[in-house]
């Protein structure tokens, strides 16, 4: 009798159902197996889809349909797998086995719950997190084609604070991801940007016709609060989940580097902490050791130069400090941070860290990314590992960020986000 309890359990947890098939009740039996064969044969077809076509897998792995069918899907096995388990215990007869093998038998079948019941039920909760996360913070719409081959993304890192008014891009990083290679290139633009130009078909031209030139008054980053006291100009932005001041900085950003940006993400600076701690901090080389504070201000600690582990709090004080430093200094270590950020944000970390990285991107990420493309752009992402990242800094000496020469800026960011040259074939 006890070595038919460990063989009825053992069967169990391997194929659910089997049991009832040998010993008991073979409609339930049946049922089960049928479901089970049912599971391997969807994470079989998941699993080839992945492999060959994995664009079309991450975009169904993001469909919020999908999830929801998913989710359904992995309550429906945890119950059965309960059942079955359960129903398997009986069969055992747990009183007519040897004393000695009582409580190891017991304690498999406990494991067997854990195991089925607790992973499935673990697993659609974590499915319903993400599903929630990103409906919150992806917008509805098509999948988008590249321009010229490329993808662009506007990264704004803002600074509102309680010990501040309003909001303010602290950080400007326009991401060019080649849609072939997945090859990314970050440009950086500093805050203080004198004289930005506009197109003739942005809003702001006739406002700002020779630019954006009323002096120490008219820095990049002050276009945001001046946008946002001026929704005249983008009348539809909010509809199409913007606003008028991400849509100027939109425009700005066009201006400065000659490149369309068809996608703009906002990141909270004061929520920023707590995502770097749900991904577990972020490991930084820092050149030159860094004292953390304000000018004027007291020194709250210091980050000494090497390879260093940091948490959310010191990463943010890391990409903000500004003593004795400058803001190209600064545009610097946010630079640090985000190539930081993209290359470890594994799929081991994903998982690991799930629920806290949906939590805290929910409440401090705003996008117009569809959620439609988070299939092509997680591709991309898979692909980008295999490439440097390159970093172009629109900063002295190479631009003058007060009297800027803007065909040198579109010239350079051109070289910068052109396709690098194929390696020639070794003879």
């Amino acid at each position: 009798m006890s070595r038919r309890a460990w063989w009825l359990l053992g069967l169990n947890l391997l194929v659910p159902g089997s049991a009832q098939l040998l010993a008991g009740d073979r409609r339930l039996g049946r049922f089960a197996v049928g479901a089970t064969f049912t599971l391997w044969a969807v994470a079989l077809g998941a699993l080839l889809l992945f492999v060959l076509w994995r664009p079309a897998a991450l975009t169904l792995a993001t469909n919020v349909v999908v999830l929801w069918v998913a989710q359904l899907g992995l309550l429906f096995y945890a119950v059965l797998w309960l059942v079955t388990t359960l129903n398997a215990f009986t069969l055992v007869r747990l009183v007519r086995t040897a004393p000695r093998a009582r409580l190891p038998i017991a304690a498999f079948a406990v494991l067997s719950l854990v195991l089925t019941t607790g992973t499935a039920g673990y697993a659609a909760l974590l499915t319903g997190v993400g599903r929630d996360a990103l409906g919150e913070v992806f917008a509805g719409g098509s999948i988008v084609e590249p321009i010229d081959g490329r993808y662009t993304i506007l990264l704004l890192g803002g600074d509102a604070g309680a010990d501040r008014i309003g909001l303010r891009p602290d950080s400007m990083t326009l991401v060019s991801i080649d849609a072939g290679s997945g090859a990314v290139t970050m440009v950086g633009i500093p805050r203080n940007l004198y004289t930005v130009p506009f197109s003739d078909d942005s809003p702001l031209w006739d406002a700002w016709p020779t630019g954006y030139d009323c002096g120490d008054d008219c820095l990049l980053a002050y276009l945001y609060p001046w946008a946002a006291e001026h929704p005249e100009l983008y009348p539809e932005a909010e509809e199409q989940g913007s606003t008028p001041a991400i849509e100027a900085m939109r425009d700005a950003v066009e201006g400065v580097t000659g490149l369309p940006v068809q996608f703009t993400v906002l990141i909270d600076m004061a929520g920023f902490e707590s995502l770097i701690d749900a991904l577990g901090g972020v490991v930084v080389t820092v050149d030159e050791p860094v004292t953390l504070g304000i000018n004027g201000g007291p020194v709250v600690g210091q980050i000494a130069a090497g390879e260093q582990r940091m948490n959310g709090w010191t990463a943010l004080w890391y990409a903000r400090s500004r003593y004795e430093l400058t803001d190209f200094d600064r545009m610097e270590h946010q630079r640090d941070i985000q190539e930081a950020m993209l290359r470890q944000l594994d799929p081991a970390t994903v998982l690991t860290r799930f629920q806290a990285i949906a939590e805290a991107s929910s409440d401090l990420v705003r996008t117009d990314i569809p959620q439609s493309m988070l299939g092509v752009l997680s591709d991309l992402a898979v692909l980008s590992r295999d490439h440097e990242i390159r970093r172009l800094e629109l900063v002295p000496p190479l631009v003058d960020n007060v009297r800027p020469d803007f065909a040198l800026v579109r010239a350079s960011v051109a070289a910068a986000v052109a396709p690098l040259p194929s390696p020639k074939p070794t003879p």
